[in-house]
């Protein structure tokens, strides 16, 4: 997911898709610790998604 993409996204889009992306991220630790996980790049991948959404929302709080 680009940063440009997100910065189109209205506040409350945002704000569910940081909430989905942070359940997504305990289902990957949980598989990668029961090691049933194949693609241990995705904790990152995720991780990081979740980095560029909490970004993008302190820029827009500050904005407004």
């Amino acid at each position: 997911m680009k940063a440009s993409d997100i910065r189109a996204l209205p506040l409350n889009e945002l704000e569910a898709k940081r909430n989905e992306l942070k359940e997504e991220y305990l289902r990957l630790r949980c598989g990668h610790v029961s090691r049933q996980l194949a693609d241990v790049i995705m904790i990152k991948k995720t991780r990081r998604n979740i980095a560029r959404i909490n970004t993008v929302l302190n820029e827009k709080q500050k904005n407004s």
